[in-house]
């Protein structure tokens, strides 16, 4: 919620800088930060006193507001008493994942949850790390005028989306910042009044250094399970320190549940949200459910936006004979009246059964059009579910029907 926050003024700020071509000539005059920030804090402040609310007016409930750690199976210890449980749910959440880069530490970086308290609108800014989280940042900071240079360890942004979609979202972020992927930071120094980020490109080791008044790390998150102290249980941590899960969301000991960021799966608040309630009906019910994590929408709120949900053409290529399908935002009325001229969908088909595999968009509002094809595919559907059904004219959701129906089978159109 809070960089969504920030963002959504971004986005504005954007739409005017872009509103030219279409004949309107207009200019932003001031971008008041302390504004922004303020209207962020004040819908923070806001939910946080309703859960704290709902809390209290909650009936049989026990809330214990301090740290907690597993002393047994089912026994948790608080600073001056125990509390025992026949089910337990972990919902302990993830923090920043900070890299062992030397100076680092010293240098006062900013992370996701820092960077939140900032006062003023730094002149220029280092983000390490080119994922979710570093280009939502990255947009945000370049929107209100400030020098931004990503610094990603992947050879691409956004690495985990499909490939054609990271490869236009890195060529539409550096018309506005620096952006070096490939890179290995090596140090990172304090010098004069600025942060000097020293780097190696992985492939030619060219080394690199950059500067800027301060740095962000934006490379990735971790979970908080470790402060529970797991190995007092029976309950299983994988190599990444998430916790392991069944597809019912059951941890290696019975009657103890794990959701959210702590089990590393889906990191997104609506995964989280759907993982609770069917750990909560399976730990309630004799007839269990299972968790499918191939249905969950992603949504990264860059500039131009990414939404996509299932597999991309490369991992779908590993199990499937596929048939690829692409549309441009410029192909339907909708999208051309908004002079798109970049943006796309792309959907991946399962050829035979003609199931929905995978679907993948970057432009305009890709984050409210992704839900059609979420529903799809948590239902295994076909492609019909969509393409049978009637789309209002002249609009957006048009486009998906419209890469649907430029299907082939050897590789993207």
């Amino acid at each position: 919620m809070p960089s969504k926050t920030l963002i959504y003024p971004a986005d504005r700020i954007q739409e005017i800088k872009e509103a030219r071509k279409f004949g309107i000539e207009a200019k932003i005059t001031r971008v008041n930060f302390r504004s922004i920030m303020e209207r962020m804090k004040k819908a923070v402040t806001s939910g946080r006193m309703q859960l704290r609310k709902a809390i209290r007016d909650a009936k049989n409930l026990d809330f214990y507001n301090e740290a907690a750690h597993f002393s047994g199976d089912y026994t948790l210890e608080l600073s001056r008493e125990k509390i025992k449980g026949r089910k337990i749910f972990v919902a302990v959440g993830s923090r920043p994942l900070i890299p062992s880069v030397p100076g680092l530490d010293i240098v006062g970086y900013l992370t996701n949850e820092s960077v939140l308290e900032l006062k003023s609108r730094p002149k220029s800014i280092i983000i390490i790390g080119g994922g979710y989280i570093g280009v939502e940042y990255g947009h945000f900071f370049s929107a209100i005028g400030t020098k931004v240079t990503i610094v990603g360890r992947s050879e691409v942004l956004v690495p985990d989306e499909d490939s054609d979609v990271s490869s236009l979202l890195q060529r539409e972020l550096k018309k506005r910042m620096d952006v070096h992927t490939g890179m290995m930071v090596t140090r990172v120094e304090k010098r004069g009044g600025n942060v000097t980020v020293f780097a190696q490109d992985k492939k030619s080791g060219q080394k690199k250094r950059f500067a800027a008044e301060r740095v962000m790390v934006a490379t990735g998150r971790v979970s908080n399970v470790d402060l529970l102290k797991p190995e007092n249980t029976g309950v299983a941590i994988d190599e990444r320190n998430y916790i392991r899960v069944d597809d019912q969301l059951q941890t290696s000991t019975e009657n103890i549940w794990a959701v959210g960021d702590g089990i590393g799966r889906q990191m997104f608040t609506h995964a989280g949200d759907k993982e609770a309630e069917i750990a909560w009906h399976n730990a309630t019910h004799g007839e269990k459910i299972k968790m499918d994590f191939t249905a969950v929408p992603r949504v990264i709120f860059s500039h131009p936006q990414i939404a996509s949900v299932g597999l991309t053409e490369a991992q779908a290529r590993k199990d499937h004979n596929v048939l690829v399908g692409r549309a441009q935002y410029s192909d339907i009325v909708a999208g051309d009246t908004m002079a798109e001229k970049e943006g796309f969908a792309k959907v991946i088909v399962e050829k035979g059964s003609e199931r929905l595999l995978g679907c993948h968009m970057i432009g305009p509002y890709a984050s409210h059009l992704i839900q059609e094809a979420a529903n799809v595919i948590a239902d295994r559907g076909s492609v019909n579910a969509i393409t049978g059904k009637m789309h209002a004219f002249p609009t957006l959701p048009e486009l998906i029907p419209e890469a649907l129906g430029n299907l082939e089978g050897s590789g993207s159109v």
